[in-house]
């Protein structure tokens, strides 16, 4: 559902795909060919929230900030399952593995690779192309050629996938 807060209403490109369950509330802008899966909350109710052009944010996941600390995913950036993204910078082409925690004032590099369940404290700055695991998150390798074409592949994936959901999901209730 997307709902207005205090009188500002998101501003969502007409080629996104919303899944059932997903909110998105207030601040919010969310450019072309993105995706948003099945109970994502994104409430851009104390800062903005941006999220650029062929982004993907998987199924339970969660986008907030604080004041003085916006949300921005530049373009072409996928988010995992079950992954909270709370006021932090996230550059283009990186990918934010299933359950991770990135928090205010935190920057992801461009094409960098967070781990599964990684947590990104506050204010942490990732260097671009890295691979990072743990937690706290801490840089454990350059990623390959070979590792930016998996990011690629997934990012491709779920355009495509946004949009078949967008021209074939039909309710059975």
């Amino acid at each position: 559902m997307i709902y207005r807060y205090r009188g500002t209403k998101p501003t969502i490109d007409e080629s996104v795909f919303i899944a059932p369950g997903c909110h998105v509330i207030g601040d919010v802008t969310i450019g072309k060919e993105s995706s948003i899966w099945f109970n994502t909350v994104i409430r851009g109710d104390e800062a903005p929230i941006r999220i650029g052009d062929r982004c993907n944010i998987q199924e339970n996941s969660t986008v907030h900030n604080y004041e003085g600390f916006p949300t921005i995913l530049e373009d072409e950036v996928s988010i995992g399952h079950n992954v909270i993204l709370h006021g932090c910078t996230i550059r283009t082409g990186a990918l934010i593995g299933m359950g991770a925690t990135v928090l205010d004032g935190a920057e992801i590099g461009e094409s960098a690779f967070i781990g599964a369940n990684a947590l990104i404290p506050p204010g942490k700055k990732i260097p671009p192309r890295t691979m990072v695991m743990g937690s706290p998150g801490k840089v454990v390798r350059e990623l390959t050629d070979k590792d930016l074409e998996v990011i690629r592949m997934t990012i491709d994936t779920y355009k495509d996938k946004g949009k078949e959901y967008k021209a074939e999901l039909e309710s059975e209730n």
